[in-house]
């Protein structure tokens, strides 16, 4: 018989062993061995679990309605970050509808936050590749840079990783998840592709309506937009675009309305995944934001810089097969004048990266109306039936003419 303390030896040696494996991997950034994450009590669990991809694994679960709750790591931002090209871990998803979420705070600024969405459909392991670029600041500040050593935000100074939505996620289901290994990336191929239409930006759109063929309108924006908000639940602007391509054109037009009250441009472009779910390739993204956005402190030439983003999010997302409508922000009675810059911004990132555009803001001071108040609701902020009309006819107008020069009003 093998005396006890022979047996007993390979033990910590294994340990040991396991150890300086993971010490030596450079990249390893959580091997998730061993739960390096905490919730709140009661808000979920997270758990050991195995088989993982490798050894074991970590199961994150967040019951229903689980908004600003989030599974918080140890393992924070240094030096060889900066040398990475991003992070990635291998995913089981618990194969819903539903997407999971990431929030680093950046430099302990709490104004500063990086979000990613990732989905949940698939329930065999799969590797998330994340390019520092697709960590998506979303709040505006000048200081809300693009994560870049060299000209933006340095990822070494990234705070620990969380699991978890914060509050402009409308989807806050129970869902589950399994993480492993997450590490960073030493290089990410990333798509470099200019997608960028060489003609008319909605010449695609604009041949299918001409021929009276089915499309897919994907309408991104905030309580404008959104079919939940008081004002749009009986009539909306994109219901009454819908009919009016139908009688127009003969065209059935299929829209995906993901567009939520109370939230900023930056936000929804984090969201992307949830309506590719609905809608991998439209035939049209529209882009309709600025309200939310400017009271937050966002300003011309961030606002620029937002819009360009998401216009080539949006092309990437769907390997360049939508075209792309950017809509100028609607002003409000207590802001008539207010978001002259803004409008001059949607306008600008159009014309740069030859997107389709309609010029709502100057719509709306043409009207002839005194007061104006027949195209709002009763808040003055809020379209009433007349401003839903009125835009629905812009975007129609643009997408009859194709929009030959972006940055035109129609």
């Amino acid at each position: 018989m093998m005396p006890q303390i022979l047996r007993l030896a390979f033990l910590p040696i294994s340990i040991l062993t396991c150890r300086a494996l993971f010490a030596a991997d450079a990249l390893l950034i959580d091997p998730m061995e061993e739960p390096s994450f905490t919730l709140p009590a009661g808000k979920g669990t997270v758990e050991t679990v195995e088989p993982g991809k490798e050894g074991r694994a970590l199961k994150f679960s967040f019951p229903d309605g689980s908004k600003s709750v989030f599974a918080t790591g140890r393992d924070r931002g240094k030096a060889e970050w900066d040398k990475a090209a991003g992070i990635s871990f291998w995913l089981k998803g618990d194969g819903s509808r539903h997407c999971g979420g990431i929030e680093f705070v950046w430099n302990e600024n709490y104004g500063l936050r990086y979000d990613y969405a990732f989905p949940l459909d698939g329930t065999e392991w799969r590797k998330i590749v994340i390019p520092w670029s697709n960590l998506i600041p979303v709040l505006p500040s000048p200081d809300s840079k693009p994560l870049d050593v060299s000209t933006g935000n340095a990822p070494s100074k990234l705070g620990a990783l969380w699991f978890g939505k914060w509050w402009y996620w409308r989807d806050a289901a129970a869902q589950s998840f399994t993480i492993d290994e997450i590490r960073l990336e030493p290089v990410i191929a990333l798509d470099s592709h200019d997608y960028k239409p060489a003609g008319a930006p909605l010449a695609r759109v604009a041949a299918k309506l001409k021929a009276g063929q089915p499309i897919t309108i994907v309408t991104m924006g905030d309580s404008l937009t959104d079919t939940h908000h008081w004002s749009n639940r009986e009539t909306n602007w994109p219901m009454l675009l819908k009919a009016a391509l139908k009688e127009q054109f003969k065209s059935e037009a299929v829209i995906v309305n993901p567009a939520m009250g109370g939230t900023q441009l930056r936000q929804n472009e984090v969201l992307i995944p949830y309506w590719k779910m609905d809608a991998p390739a439209p035939d049209l993204v529209t882009v309709f934001f600025g309200g939310n956005d400017w009271e937050a402190g966002m300003r011309g030439e961030m606002f620029f810089e937002a819009q360009k983003d998401t216009i080539d999010r949006i092309r990437r997302a769907t390997g360049g097969k939508s075209d792309v409508l950017i809509m100028t922000t609607c002003p409000g009675i207590a802001h008539w004048g207010n978001y002259a810059e803004l409008a001059a911004a949607c306008l600008k990132a159009a014309a740069d990266r030859n997107a389709g555009a309609v010029d709502v803001y100057k719509a709306f001071h043409a009207d002839p109306a005194p007061d104006h108040a027949h195209l709002f609701g009763w808040d003055k902020v809020h379209l009433g039936l007349d401003g839903q009309k009125l835009i629905a006819g812009l975007v129609l107008d643009a997408m009859r003419s194709q929009n030959p020069k972006a940055g035109e009003s129609h």
